[in-house]
């Protein structure tokens, strides 16, 4: 998965489903992070900006599906750092 703005709150490339089970075990999205989903194509309840879910042991196990598209933000010929 791209992480066009390396979880900077800028981009909706990490825009995941996190499957139902694992809704409730997430804090609430913060108020940027949902103006940001809300330009995300293929929106559902679930959805959630990857770069927001700190993994915990508590989310051992969790499952998150990709929507069928998402919105890049990057200019064109930008090539990603490695990090």
């Amino acid at each position: 998965m791209e992480g066009a703005c390396e979880a900077s709150l800028a981009c909706t490339t990490c825009h995941v489903y996190v499957h139902n089970d694992y809704v409730d075990k997430l804090p609430i999205p913060e108020e940027q992070e949902e103006d940001l989903l809300d330009l995300a194509p293929f929106l559902k309840e679930n959805s959630r900006l990857g770069c927001q879910i700190i993994l915990t042991k508590e989310l051992d196990g969790i499952e998150l599906e990709l929507p069928k598209a998402t919105r890049n933000f990057y200019v064109d010929g930008h090539t990603p750092a490695p990090h």
